[in-house]
């Protein structure tokens, strides 16, 4: 089978995140209606549809784009040479892009205005750690999980990241620039976003040397595939069971 080409990819990482988008939008506005001002019931709904979700996307867009739909993960996938640098930007645009249509479609399915700022306004310390802690917990996943079982793995962290963490486990930059355009459940500022787009950052780079300090040395010096690989991609380490 042909490999799929630059712009098969990128439309594969708008549309998966634009899907992505969808499901974490759309179920926090449902949970919301339904759950009649209980919060925890709310914060369920949308967890559970967002592993689910989350678990399908990877495995059906992983064989194209590798899956990314996050550009804290393609960062981290082009220095450890599984995302060639010249796909980086477009990658990131496309995430973004699709991150935007996402958040309008499920504004559109719930009968809202299409396009809205959000006002929900998420920051300060704490907040910031756990975005660095659910974002460096997610990039550790993928580095270290075997190619068989990363969707199950990464949904099931991003699942419990919802609960344990401060921040609701946003990890994803596309994300929080995308959930700008819903002023729902799931929603944030546009204030609030750089501090969180920091902390995403910031926690996948401290996973990147915690999987250098993990890796062994004749893994962490091999050559990666120069093709664009992503979550479910990768090689994983000789010492993690396939």
């Amino acid at each position: 089978m042909a490999a799929p080409t630059g712009l098969q990819k990128l439309g594969a990482e708008a549309l998966g995140t634009a899907l992505l988008l969808a499901v974490v939008v759309g179920s926090g506005i449902m949970g919301e209606r339904l759950a009649d001002g209980n919060l925890a019931i709310a914060l369920l709904a949308n967890s559970l549809a967002t592993v689910g979700g989350l678990y399908i996307l990877i495995e059906a867009f992983a064989p194209v784009s590798g899956a990314h739909f996050n550009p804290a993960v393609s960062l981290v996938m082009a220095a450890r040479g599984a995302l060639p640098w010249s796909l980086l930007a477009p990658y990131v645009v496309a995430q973004c892009v699709g991150a935007i249509l996402g958040a309008c479609l499920a504004n559109a399915m719930f009968e809202l205005s299409v396009l809205q700022w959000s006002t929900k306004i998420r920051g300060g310390g704490g907040q910031w750690i756990g975005e660095v802690v659910a974002t460096f917990g997610l990039v550790l996943v993928i580095l270290r999980a075997s190619t068989s079982r990363v969707a199950a793995m990464v949904a099931a962290y991003i699942g419990a990241a919802y609960w344990f963490t401060s921040s609701t486990s946003f990890a994803n930059p596309a994300a929080a620039f995308g959930r700008m355009f819903s002023d729902s459940f799931a929603g944030i500022s546009p204030a609030s976003v750089p501090g969180f787009v920091l902390a995403e950052l910031a926690g996948a780079a401290l996973a990147v040397v915690a999987q250098r300090a993990l890796e062994p040395a004749a893994a962490a010096d091999a050559p990666r595939p120069a093709n664009a690989g992503g979550a479910a991609t990768v090689e994983p380490p000789r010492s993690v069971p396939d």
